[in-house]
Order: C-alpha cells, then structure tokens, then sequence
C-alpha cells in the first residue's frame, strides 16, 4: 500500500470512526435507495419536473427553517445518544412508505408528507453527524475524517441508486422503502458499540439558555473565517448542488431514459465523488485556494455536462464533476471545522447545513420549473455560473488576506 493510500485512510486507524464508518456505508446506501425511489414515485405520479422540485424542497426544509436550532440540540446532549435517538425515529416514514406503497393507496400528498417528517428529523440528525467526526478523530485527523465522511456518501451514493435502479426496474419502489428502514438498525448497532472513553466530547451548553442560536449567528458573523465560506457554499448550494432534481429529469426529458438512466446517472457522479474525496483526503489540505480550485473545476464541468450529447457521454463528465462538488464541499466543511470552538461546534456545523442541504428548497423548485418548462440543460448552466462565481469569490477573499489562503493538517 502507498503512503498516499496510507494517508487517505488515516482516520480509519480510530476505533470508533472505523466503526462509525461501517454503520454510515450501509445506512447511506439505503438513504440513497429511498431517495430515488421518492423521486422516481413523485415523477410517476405527477409527471412534473416542479412537483420532483417541491419534493426535494420539503426534505430539506426543515433543516433550512431548524437546523440551527438542531445543532444547539448537538451542543447540548451527548451526540452519539442524539444520533441513536434520530437515526431510530427515522425508521418510521420509509415504513409507512413501504405499507401505502404495498397497499396501493400512495398519493403525492402522502410521499410530500412523509419526506417532510424525514426533513425534520434530518435537521436535528444531520448537524449531530457533522460535529460528532471531530469528537471521533480530534484535530489532527479532521481534514482526513470530512473527507473519508465524503467517500461513505459518495460511495452510498454510487450502491444505493445501482441497487434502487435494478429493484424499481424489476420489483417496483416498496422494496426500496423496506430496506432503508433496516439500514437504520446497523447505524444504531454501531453507535451502542463505541467506546465513549476514547471520544473527545466538548463541555455541554445549556440550549434553553435564551440566545444560544443568535449567539452563534453572530460569532459566525465577526469571523471571517467561517462566514466567507458559508457564503460560497450558500452560492453553490443554492443554484449548483441540485442534482437530486436535475438528473431525474435529465434521465426522462433530455435522454428519454427511465428508471435505470437515472441510476447510471446519479452512480457514475457519486463514482466521481469517492475518488474526489479520497484525493483529497490523501492531500490533507484545506483553505481558500483549495475551495477556489474546485469551484473554477465546478463551474467548467457543469457546462461541460450541459454540453453532452448522449447519455454515454454524459457519464464520465459527471463523474470528474463530482469529483470537483465533494472537493468543494470537503474543502468548506473542514475549513469552518478547524477555525470553530469546540463548544460552539454544534451550532456552527449545523448553519452549514442550513447553507449546503437547507439551501435546497429555494434552488430546487426553481431548478425543476427551469428544467420542466425549458431544458434541464438550462439548469446545468446555472451551476455552471454558481461554481464560477464561487471560485471567483474565493480568488478575491484570498487576495485580500481576509480569511488565511491555506490550511494544513499534518
């Protein structure tokens, strides 16, 4: 094995994130079956573009409205008894999916409930995750952890819609709905096997103490450090990271395909992702010039997609452009994880899931009405341009000396 594979895995050398790492794969994996199935199903059902908008819009919703409320849970409880608390609860809507779906009674009305509930759970899930690596790994390891954290996304990202693709295409989505609610039990099985010793949990904060929110929107707000980044990534996240809704359409309207086109899509990019984060993860380097990098990449590779003529040639351009998106978004989330306090890392964590996930329901309707009433080429563009607009924006802040041009772990 190379030392650059060595340094790639480093992480996983940590008892309890090797652990942590298992339960993510297989949970993740399943999240993502679920997620092409809730579209797939929306489009079925409504045949619109903006109807598979709203309902990417409301799982992220909650988030964008409390994730920050969520991320003062974090600061205030325990993280890894949080997360066995969310990750069980949120067993519950893929069941429900799976009876209505079984039944054959499933509405829209039903699928936009159900995602709902599962956005609200995510608000409080999702910022717990995110603070939860640097208590497994410390500071030394972070820049390494975010990345390998990226790689089991991606990596569920590629598995869940390949396993997804072949169930719809064969069996329908209820199958879908039916495994994703088991994956939860492997998350919560490698959670309760942790050895809480070796965790570096924070000194708690009182979250009923008033203030405790606009506290750290504030403190986001005096330091540069953290809130240049949050605003590159609201830019991306916004106009750029809406795939969830482009490819779908891109699958049925642009290349005629069906269930098992939107999988190969949504596979090859999270394909482009793991080799992405495992890239940067071997390099071990954050900042300004790294988060510059990717965004020029993103913005290049976004119009490069919205250029492809075939869905052949679509394949590869969205893998090497998911490649570029994770190293944009490993690049932000590890520079605002070594600049933030530890007992403020909840809070600030979880406004950057407001900014990456919560920025969804603005972009997302608006990039499936985009892609419905024009082309979802279009939509590609407007990532293009976001990504674009983002490096330039890094380019500046760096310039000026505003925020420090690199980071680095050793």
């Amino acid at each position: 094995m190379t030392a650059a594979l060595r340094r790639s895995f480093d992480s996983l050398s940590v008892p309890n994130f090797r652990r942590y790492f298992k339960g993510q794969v297989v949970s993740l994996s399943g999240n993502w079956m679920q997620t092409v199935a809730e579209v797939w199903l929306i489009l079925s059902l409504t045949g619109s573009g903006f109807a598979v908008g709203i309902a990417t819009a409301l799982q992220f919703l909650p988030i964008m409205l409390f994730g920050a409320w969520g991320g003062s849970l974090a600061d205030r409880f325990a993280k890894r008894d949080l997360l066995m608390v969310t990750q069980a609860m949120m067993m519950v809507p893929p069941l429900i999916l799976l009876g209505v779906t079984v039944a054959g009674v499933v509405t829209p009305a039903m699928v936009f409930a159900l995602i709902l509930i599962r956005g609200s759970l995510l608000s409080v899930d999702n910022p717990a995750r995110q603070a939860f690596v640097m208590e497994m790994v410390g500071p030394d390891r972070i820049v390494n952890a975010v990345s390998l954290n990226s790689v089991i996304v991606h990596s569920a990202r590629v598995a869940g819609p390949a396993v997804a693709g072949i169930l719809i295409a064969t069996v329908g989505v209820a199958p879908c709905f039916g495994l994703n609610a088991a994956t939860f039990l492997v998350m919560i099985w490698a959670l309760r096997g942790m050895d809480r010793r070796r965790l570096a949990e924070p000194p708690k904060t009182n979250s009923r103490e008033p203030g405790r929110v606009r506290a750290a929107v504030r403190h986001v707000m005096q330091t540069p450090e953290l809130a240049m980044p949050l605003m590159l990534m609201a830019v991306v996240g916004t106009l750029g990271l809406n795939f969830q809704v482009i490819l779908p359409l891109l699958a049925r309207l642009t290349f005629e395909g069906g269930a098992s086109s939107y999988a190969v899509l949504v596979s090859s990019m999270g394909a482009g992702s793991v080799i992405g984060a495992l890239v940067t993860g071997a390099r071990g380097k954050t900042g300004m010039g790294v988060i510059a990098a990717s965004a020029l990449a993103f913005g290049g590779l976004a119009m490069a997609a919205a250029l492809m003529p075939s869905l052949a040639s679509e394949i590869p351009v969205l893998a090497l452009l998911g490649a570029s998106a994770v190293t944009f978004a490993a690049a932000i989330n590890s520079t605002i994880q070594l600049a933030v306090e530890p007992e403020m890392r909840g809070r600030v964590m979880a406004l950057y899931s407001v900014v990456f996930l919560g920025s969804t329901p603005i972009g997302g309707p608006l990039v499936g009405f985009i892609s419905e009433s024009a082309d979802p080429r279009l939509a590609l563009a407007l990532a293009s341009v976001s990504g674009l607009v983002a490096a330039a924006g890094a380019w500046w802040i760096s310039a000026r000396n505003r925020v420090e041009p690199e980071l680095e772990t050793t």
